[in-house]
């Protein structure tokens, strides 16, 4: 009887788990494609089609880890018997997601700023040869 009290408050917790995780990912996976073309087009000013392709390779990848995740994480470990313990799992799953989606999106954020900064340091003009020298002997009319 046990099992069976169990399986009735876990079928609910799955179904809310599995539809939190979908909805989850499928929002900051298009937040990401929408906002992380910004930063893309401007790294790959002179290749747009890149900056396309990498962007959709990115939410690719987004969405493999945190479906992923999220799939392995489905299951309940230890007994369900209450409604309580039912609402307590669903949290401390939805709680792990959510931490793994905002690690997963931290990543992507670098993962942008790393690409973007080693566009503009492409695109940087060469450095200027230095001037002056300290401790050189500078001329007389400078001196005074």
């Amino acid at each position: 009887m046990t099992n069976e009290i169990a399986g009735n408050h876990l079928i609910p917790v799955y179904a809310a788990y599995g539809a939190a995780s979908i909805v989850l990912t499928c929002f900051l996976a298009r937040t990401l494609f929408r906002n992380g073309a910004v930063f893309l087009e401007d790294v790959f000013a002179d290749n747009p089609r890149m900056a396309n392709s990498v962007n959709h390779l990115l939410v690719v990848g987004f969405y493999l880890l945190n479906l992923g995740y999220a799939l392995i994480t489905l299951k309940a470990g230890g007994g369900v018997l209450t409604a309580t313990d039912a609402i307590e799992t669903l949290a401390r799953k939805l709680g792990a997601l959510l931490l793994a989606l905002g690690a997963v999106h931290m990543g992507n954020l670098y993962v942008f700023h790393r690409i973007r900064r080693r566009g503009q340091l492409r695109m940087a003009p060469p450095p200027v040869k230095p001037q002056l020298q300290h401790g050189a002997a500078q001329p007389a009319a400078a001196r005074a």
